[in-house]
């Protein structure tokens, strides 16, 4: 990628060519050039090398369109990938377009740029992007440390690395995910097949048996008639073989139905289960893509798509939760209008200010999955009694508390705000 420092010489080989040492030395280690200092760092003046990785990171693909159409550049026939190319060429670009591009990214990731701005060292930059690369929160913090006034060619190269190496684990989880979920198609549609011979062969099995017994009672009925009681021995002695015989394939038929029923029920009952985990993985995307899609429309939230919805004179109870996270779903509340107050569910708040804090407040949000049963069930309790609308959250991520507060018809907002 040529973000290393010094390297030693590589040789380049191609067919029919001769071997040409090639030294990584001779890339230019300079990766950013400011006009002026201190201050943060201009998209137009960082080396051509990374802008890939910043468009590519920074911007969803939807946000270039929509700053490239400002320019005729966001054709609808363009790929992804062309949008993207675009987008890499116009931030070496020290013109309208760069500038767009840069007031794009600094509106997206405003709320990173203002935490990064706390640190005053470049060993603090470090460990804020660090400690961002632990928690999965990339994009915002790539762009606001790379931009950070204290910035060194050190940390962009650090930066650029992990950034780098990511792509690479997810391209590799992604393409897991994809292969176990094609083998487990491919199971399932075996498991059917198999059920459905299974279920023709006992069938013919069960009506075989029926017309061998019909058969039976037909040829008994036909020799009574004939007057076969007044046979001889050995007639007797052969219409009680055949009888026996055919007693014994009925008994031997009768546990092979037994036994294809029982495996019927096996098969029947994996796929049910497998039907159960598809449905609720389904559910599960399903409400993680609308997070996503509630939490991209908030972050980029522009005239033309329309405001962010404010909550003033709402006051919001959050019971529950992760004790790091609430300084950041408190900023989010407060910046939208809304009062928050807190509960930790009975961990070290105790449960007796529970009734008061209902009683102080509009809408109160719980996750189901960061929460005690006895808090849960209090909380309704005293919900129900108070007359207060309540919202499970799907879990105690920042992005399932954004989505409820930005769809106002599903969590009763609209009755609070009012």
């Amino acid at each position: 990628m040529g973000m290393s420092g010094a390297a030693p010489a590589i040789a380049v080989r191609n067919p029919g060519a001769a071997v040409r040492p090639f030294d990584l030395r001779a890339i230019p280690p300079k990766l950013l050039v400011r006009e002026a200092a201190p201050r943060r760092t201009r998209i137009w003046e960082f080396n051509s090398n990374l802008h890939c990785s910043i468009v590519g990171t920074c911007l969803s693909v939807g946000e270039l369109r929509q700053v490239l159409r400002k320019f005729d550049a966001a054709l609808e026939d363009r790929t992804d990938h062309e949008l993207h190319g675009v987008g890499v060429t116009l931030a070496g670009r020290h013109d309208e377009a760069a500038k767009q591009l840069q007031k794009a990214l600094d509106q997206r990731h405003r709320l990173a740029i203002n935490q990064f701005a706390k640190a005053d060292s470049e060993a603090a930059l470090r460990g804020m992007w660090r400690d961002s690369v632990r928690r999965g929160d990339i994009p915002g913090a790539y762009w606001a440390t790379l931009t950070h006034p204290h910035c060194t060619q050190a940390i962009i190269r650090e930066a650029f690395g992990d950034v780098h190496m990511l792509s690479h684990l997810v391209g590799s989880a992604n393409r897991a995910d994809l292969k176990r979920l094609c083998v487990l198609e491919g199971e399932k549609a075996a498991l059917e097949e198999k059920v459905a011979r299974q279920q023709e062969a006992l069938h013919a099995a069960v009506v075989s048996r029926d017309r061998q017994i019909e058969a039976l009672r037909q040829a008994l009925a036909d020799r009574i008639v004939s007057g076969a009681t007044d046979a001889g021995p050995a007639d007797a002695d052969a219409l009680r073989g055949l009888v026996a015989d055919r007693e014994r394939l009925l008994a031997a038929e009768a546990r092979r139905r037994v036994t294809l029923e029982e495996r019927c029920l096996a098969l029947q009952a994996d796929r049910d289960a497998e039907r159960v985990a598809r449905v609720a993985a389904e559910r599960r995307c399903e409400a993680l893509q609308r997070e996503l899609a509630v939490v991209e429309a908030s972050l980029a939230a522009t005239p033309e798509a329309g405001p962010v919805r404010r909550l003033d004179g709402v006051a919001l109870l959050y019971v529950g939760g992760r004790p790091g996270q609430m300084a950041a779903m408190r900023a989010l509340a407060e910046g939208l209008g809304a009062a928050f107050l807190h509960h930790d569910g009975g961990v070290e708040n105790h449960v007796s200010l529970l009734p008061g804090l209902v009683s102080r407040c509009d809408l109160v949000l719980f996750p189901v999955d960061c929460i005690s049963h006895e808090a849960a069930w209090m909380v309704k309790a005293l919900c129900r009694q108070a007359e207060k609308r309540f919202v499970p959250l799907r879990s105690s991520s920042v992005t399932s508390l954004l989505a409820v507060l930005q769809e106002p018809a599903e969590s009763g907002l609209d009755a609070a705000a009012d």
